[in-house]
């Protein structure tokens, strides 16, 4: 898989500062639109990891430097603060509401994806959501035409309806990006079959089917035969049954066999079923990292576990990722998954100017899984400003 290296990147060498386009000197220039100074520039599309200023300049990033000796209309002063390319949330709910995305924007989130809040015979409320927002927002149609519902998407296998989902996203290709599968025995008598469905339309548009996996009736290997490349399986760290691990607490071969030919895996953090201690322990142990670190946000997050999503970054930093490292997740690997982001992700020269700037605090941090389990981190992640398009929207 075409991915930045999960482990270290490349810290400031002048490797790093060729990738990005600029010259080692200092730079000099008429008044920027916003000149963003002093902090520690971590953008892994780039392979970044240090202090530089940000100018941005109508509505792109104009120069990434070790010191910029021009003006900006606006001045932040970074120093001692993260500054990353805008978050991508690619599991959200988003879409249920208006206030849904400008929320995120306060979370630095500047991309997201509404994973199949509604299905066919009501995907337009979600469009229209995502149509007004002011960041990027797309949608994964739910291969059960009502959405979510109560006692399960499909426990009626009628409302997998292929032509129905087909159909919607046909009409709606601009916002419509793939196809979500909620799995698990809450959900559907039928996973296979469901699944099955899903790719069948999804293959027919040349788009992803994203799978919510754990506590399913059939075991995972069976479910993962149906994925193609780009496809992607979120709540990757749910527990058993039929979770990625064997009984023996080992990664299952067909596990690692669907990331090498290109399947993603994405955290999906939620509140039911999706995320237990343990279960990341042993996953982390054996080197197998998310591609995607995402929330499953909705409006209430913040009184839940779930938070935001840096405080769902700020918990992978205990099992060995990297501030770099998470922040890839969220940014370039997220820009990998789905087209509409494709210029998204980076601080490049030229790309669009959606910029989060968090701050890193060090202290004794208290962070809850699905299960009332907890554990403490040292650092977490807190939004501080947000840019998008070189205009501050927090």
């Amino acid at each position: 898989m075409s991915v930045i290296s999960r482990r270290s990147f490349v810290r400031t060498t002048a490797a790093g500062i060729a990738a990005i386009g600029m010259p080692r000197e200092t730079l000099a220039a008429d008044p920027y639109d916003v000149l963003i100074t002093g902090g520690r520039v971590i953008d892994p599309a780039s392979r970044l990891d240090a202090v530089r200023d940000v100018a941005i300049a109508r509505g792109r990033i104009a120069a990434v430097s070790a010191r910029i000796t021009g003006t900006g209309t606006e001045m932040i002063d970074a120093r001692g603060k993260l500054v990353v390319p805008g978050l991508i949330d690619i599991h959200t709910h988003a879409g249920r509401s208006t206030e849904g995305p400008l929320l995120l924007l306060k979370d630095g989130v500047t991309g997201w994806i509404d994973a199949g809040s509604q299905g066919a015979d009501r995907i337009e409320e979600t469009i229209t959501v995502a149509r007004s927002s002011p960041q990027i927002g797309r949608v994964l149609v739910n291969i059960g035409r009502a959405g979510i519902l109560p006692d399960g998407d499909t426990m009626d296998l009628a409302l997998a309806d292929v032509a129905a989902v087909s159909d919607a996203i046909a009409r709606h290709r601009d916002f419509v990006v793939g196809i979500k599968a909620r799995l698990s025995s809450t959900n559907t008598k039928d996973d296979y079959e469901v699944l099955k469905r899903a790719q069948q339309a999804a293959t027919k548009h040349g788009v992803p089917v994203m799978i919510h996996m754990g506590q399913s009736a059939s075991p995972l290997p069976k479910l993962l035969d149906v994925l193609k490349k780009g496809d992607i399986v979120t709540h990757m760290f749910a527990p058993a049954p039929n979770g990625i691990l064997d009984d023996a607490g080992r990664i299952l071969p067909a596990v690692r066999a669907a990331r090498k030919r290109g399947v993603w895996f994405d955290v999906g953090n939620g509140v039911t079923g999706h995320i237990r201690w343990d279960v990341v322990e042993a996953v982390m142990k054996q080197d197998f990292w998310p591609d995607a670190i995402s929330t499953d946000w909705n409006t209430m997050s913040r009184t839940t576990g779930v938070v935001d999503l840096p405080n769902c970054l700020s918990k992978m930093l205990g099992y060995g990722m990297k501030i770099a490292d998470v922040i890839a997740c969220a940014t370039t690997h997220s820009a990998q998954m789905f087209t509409a982001f494709k210029d998204r992700g980076t601080l490049k020269v030229g790309a669009p100017a959606d910029v989060a700037i968090l701050e890193l605090r060090d202290g004794d941090f208290e962070f809850d899984d699905n299960y009332t389990n907890k554990v403490r981190g040292r650092q977490r992640l807190f939004p501080h400003t947000t840019f998008l398009a070189g205009v501050r929207r927090s």
